[in-house]
């Protein structure tokens, strides 16, 4: 089986059986989507959810949150991981965001970077979920589901995965096949024992081995 092979087989499935792939996580606005994904770096989906209502309704602009201290969003988001670095990072971007942006979230990825705690996946997540920005964010489930099935050709680093990623998948396709990936991975594929009995993909998957007859 060819590499080209293997991705439409597995984008043909994806389409046709999972035709609605979106973010899990709940926001109202690119703001608070913006907030929603620098808190999900090393958290789960769940956790930040848990969290997010009461801190977006007591800081609801940038102005808003921008105007306070970490130590005054610390208690916000002391459940997530890493609360400390996480408060600071999104007082100083909610602070660039009122000096920089007018208060507007950037749309280009490369603009988005300039942003405290905002690296190269949280801009990609944020350009194409937000502004439709042909985009791959790369996490730890896109990476390893896609050294798995053997989209990538054991790709070392998140850059070569989106690169690899970004070369064989439509660009009208990127951002639902980022979902699609990180869903696949966080509930069929997982890192210690993928699910490979319940998996629709296998035909098309490096890793999977038939179970006998």
């Amino acid at each position: 089986m060819t590499r080209e092979e293997r991705y439409i087989g597995v984008l043909n499935w994806f389409e046709k059986n999972v035709p609605v792939a979106e973010s899990e996580l709940r926001y109202t606005n690119a703001f608070q989507f913006l907030i929603a994904v620098m808190l999900s770096a090393q958290c789960t989906d769940k956790r930040v959810n848990m969290v997010t209502p009461a801190l977006f309704a007591a800081f609801p602009t940038p102005h808003t949150l921008g105007s306070v201290s970490p130590e005054e969003v610390y208690p916000y988001i002391r459940s997530i991981s890493y609360p400390n670095s996480k408060a600071e990072h999104l007082v100083g971007m909610a602070r660039m965001l009122e000096r920089d942006f007018d208060g507007q979230v950037p749309s280009d990825v490369e603009t988005l970077q300039r942003l405290p705690g905002v690296g190269r996946k949280t801009a990609n997540v944020v350009a194409g979920v937000i502004y439709n920005v042909p985009t791959m964010p790369v996490d730890t489930h896109v990476f390893r589901v896609s050294n798995r099935i053997g989209l990538t050709a054991n790709s070392k680093t998140p850059l070569e995965t989106e690169r690899e990623l970004v070369k064989f998948i439509p660009s009208q396709l990127l951002t639902k096949a980022h979902h699609w990936l990180i869903l696949h991975g966080r509930y069929t594929c997982l890192a210690r024992r993928p699910h490979c009995e319940h998996c629709g993909i296998c035909t098309w998957c490096n890793y999977f081995i038939p179970f006998p007859t």
